[in-house]
């Protein structure tokens, strides 16, 4: 059978290996990755030399808060500055939004909204939040990808964070549906009493007053009552943007035991170091906190060793004057960082630097997400079966971050000025290219995700 179109290059990065190879896709379905001078009559080429191709991006963890909170972030901004990025499929946040996806009425109203709006594939998590657990099923059943709940409140009114108790009642349905819990870990009470703890000599424009307010005990706890969960329950936990190096060990010892708990990092963890962040820089503030250059060195060597499974971004925008842009008042500023376009050059000008590989790109930004959330048959490599979802990028181009150039709704972020290896050059989903240098499809391309009818 001809394919429709043939995506061919000296680098394409399939599972174990780099290396020429041509691309056959028909129906937006990859059919067969050949030797780089297979084109069947008849095929549209595309030949893109020596750039990198590699699976689109899979990040499954962005807020994109629509509907309700559009002015922070919509479905056709993330969408975009998506696209421009080399992501491909998106997993969003059940919070943010209002209503918050924590009912199948609130669902829907979600789903709603998606509609002529994403350039690219996009499902959802639920959410799980005092009083709900009635609603896990359904919504489950409905098609979200599993859930994701908060130890401490989220900064949203809409979507409260739980207690022990909740976990209790929501642990025996989700590990009944099998169903992932994704968790930002970090406890109330060592928070508070940290905050209590504040001196006058505590500047509130330093990032090192952040630090001292979120401690690395509040996640270590956290984690450690996860892990008990997970053992308890056999629940399936994930631990959102891991921070504290210190919980590694509990993380370890998980893993030797057999239990179902993984945990993600973000860019901006394994970027920044606390050491590093100017006064009164509130575009670098998130929750856990950015946290010292050491830490820093300790999450880079756990993600080499599979410790730490993936890299997401938590993408997590505001309008700039909620970061307190005007007085650089770090406890007062929202807790988000906008990284969306910019995820992979980043990680790969950082990955460069410790030596490691494309194949390693793959993994944690690529097929190791996608597993996450039950794509890993269809989303995350090139082969055969799976969606046509690639970017085409050279890893050798240099660029400056201009803001004015990024595709998501406001442009605040840490990584301004920034010069970065890796140029995306075209994205395609579903063999659909939807951006070329700078050049989006005239109709949006994306689809909705829905567990169990993808």
């Amino acid at each position: 059978m001809t394919p429709h179109l043939v995506i061919r290059s000296r680098r394409v990065v399939t599972p174990g290996a780099t290396a020429p190879a041509a691309v056959h896709i028909r129906d937006g379905v990859v059919s067969a990755v050949n030797s780089f001078d297979e084109v069947p009559a008849g095929a549209q080429l595309h030949d893109a030399g020596d750039l990198v191709v590699m699976p689109g991006l899979v990040d499954t963890h962005v807020h994109i808060n629509e509907p309700g909170r559009t002015h922070w972030e919509g479905f056709e901004t993330a969408t975009r500055a998506a696209a421009a990025g080399g992501i491909t499929t998106l997993i969003e946040m059940p919070l943010n939004s209002i209503p918050a996806t924590t009912s199948v009425t609130a669902f829907e109203q979600k789903l709603a909204a998606t509609r002529g709006k994403l350039h690219v594939d996009v499902g959802f998590w639920g959410g799980v939040v005092p009083g709900n657990a009635a609603e896990l099923r359904p919504l489950y059943e409905a098609g979200v990808f599993g859930f994701k709940c908060f130890l401490v409140p989220s900064g949203v009114e809409e979507f409260a964070h739980v207690s022990e108790a909740d976990l209790r009642e929501a642990s025996p349905i989700l590990a009944m549906l099998n169903a992932p819990l994704l968790v930002h870990a970090e406890l109330p009470g060592p928070i508070e009493r940290a905050t209590a703890s504040l001196r006058p000599d505590h500047s509130p424009h330093r990032h090192a007053t952040w630090l001292v307010v979120r401690p690395r005990h509040a996640e270590n706890e956290a984690i450690a009552l996860l892990v008990r969960l997970a053992r308890e329950y056999r629940t399936h936990i994930h631990i959102v943007h891991l921070s504290s190096a210190d919980a590694l060990p509990a993380l370890q010892k998980a893993k030797e035991n057999g239990l179902a708990v993984t945990a993600e990092t973000c860019p901006h963890y394994l970027s920044f170091a606390a050491e590093e962040v100017p006064d009164g820089a509130t575009q670098f503030k998130c929750a856990p906190p950015i946290r010292e250059r050491e830490n820093r060195e300790q999450l880079w060597k756990a993600l080499g060793d599979g410790l730490i499974d993936f890299v997401a971004t938590d993408h997590s925008p505001c309008p700039p004057e909620m970061k307190s842009t005007a007085t650089g008042d770090f406890l007062k500023a929202w807790g988000g960082i906008s990284s969306l376009q910019v995820s992979l050059p980043v990680m790969w000008t950082r990955l460069q630097q410790r030596g490691h590989s494309l194949g390693h790109l793959v993994n944690w930004m690529c097929y190791a997400p996608a597993r996450l959330a039950g794509l890993h048959a269809r989303k995350g490599q090139i082969a055969a079966g799976y969606d046509a979802d690639l970017v085409i990028w050279d890893p050798d181009e240099k660029f400056r971050v201009e803001p004015s150039q990024l595709h998501h709704r406001h442009k605040l972020t840490p990584y301004a000025a920034e010069v970065l290896h890796g140029a995306v050059r075209t994205t395609f989903v579903r063999g659909q290219e939807i951006y070329d240098r700078g050049t989006f499809a005239a109709t949006p391309a994306g689809s909705v995700l829905l567990r169990g009818r993808v």
